[in-house]
């Protein structure tokens, strides 16, 4: 269990041999980070895991630095002290949160993680009086500053062009597999299938309220339905899709998003008012779906268009007739 804030101990109280236990446990957090970094993007990224490998080492160095200096002055018994302990101190994320970052979030991590060991060193350079200990924690803040330095070299080492290339086009390829593609197929299955439904139950009844909860109903269930359908369809381990329940989420949110645009404007009670927005909605979502077909799935803009637009026109004017008649 973390202590409460209560219980934490603030900075400036630490004794000079706290501080250096912090920075022991800070540096040995980090290297453990930067091996799981490596070890998740090895068998995908091997150029970056290396250079995260590179990084980890680093960091088990400044603590093998700080551990001589602590036996030095204050013997072999280290304080166990660490960054929940102290008030206000920078934290890292937990672990299983970190795991799931992508790979340029990686790298962003990283360098947020030595711009706060360098400002947590020159802190702790101030709060000590002893000139070794000053000496090791204002060159361990350096070190921290200049680890842009060190990143860089380790990836002009292991991370060449063509290799940084070919690395973020298997990114940008998992986040279309991931993301892009279950969330598209969801919102086109969001968008077009409940327009039958909700258009047919307008008509028929022109009650806005009852409309509503049938969009409502519609858009959940089906929302409900393509999350489940995605995550069980593939496990993404031979096909490299990524993650099913990520996929799932993505594929179910957006099929809801897609139901709901066009279901929410009939909570407005005026029947015609909400039926012309909600007509305006569905056609914003059908151009909007074009243009990530687009963007993401590289397909003509006017080819993606026209498939979705006549698609959507044709399940709209079949529910209009349906609820006319």
């Amino acid at each position: 269990m973390l202590p409460s804030f209560q219980n934490r101990r603030r900075f400036a109280d630490l004794k000079e041999q706290e501080v250096l236990a912090l920075a022991i446990s800070a540096e040995e957090d980090d290297s453990r980070i930067y091996r799981s970094f490596a070890e998740r993007l090895r068998e995908e990224f091997p150029a970056t895991a290396r250079v995260f490998d590179g990084m980890a080492e680093e960091e088990n160095e400044h603590r093998r630095r700080l551990i001589e200096l602590h036996r030095k002055r204050f013997g072999d018994v280290i304080p166990l002290i660490r960054r929940e302990h102290v008030a206000g101190f920078y934290a890292r994320k937990p672990i299983w949160l970190i795991e799931n970052l992508s790979l340029e979030a990686a790298r962003d991590q990283a360098s947020d993680m030595e711009r706060q060991a360098e400002q947590f060193y020159l802190r702790a350079a101030q709060s000590t009086t002893d000139a070794d200990t000053r000496k090791l924690l204002g060159d361990l803040a350096a070190a921290e500053a200049g680890h842009q330095s060190t990143a860089d070299e380790l990836s002009a080492e292991h991370l060449t062009a063509d290799a940084r290339d070919e690395e973020d086009r298997a990114a940008h390829r998992k986040f279309i597999l991931t993301w892009v593609q279950p969330g598209l197929a969801g919102l086109m299955d969001g968008s077009v299938s409940t327009l039958a439904p909700i258009f047919a139950t307008a008509f028929a009844t022109q009650d806005t309220w009852t409309t509503f909860l049938v969009g409502l109903a519609a858009s959940v269930g089906a929302g409900i339905s393509m999350g489940f359908t995605e995550a069980a369809s593939d496990d993404g381990q031979i096909s490299g899709r990524g993650s099913p329940i990520k996929r799932g989420f993505a594929s179910g949110i957006m099929t809801m998003v897609g139901g709901l645009g066009h279901a929410l404007p009939y909570l407005i009670t005026d029947f015609w008012t909400a039926t012309i927005i909600a007509i305006i909605v569905v056609f914003v979502e059908l151009w909007a779906i074009a243009w990530i077909q687009n963007k993401f799935m590289e397909t003509p803009f006017f080819r993606a268009a026209f498939q979705v637009v006549l698609g959507g026109a044709l399940v709209f004017a079949a529910g209009a007739l349906i609820g006319s008649g």
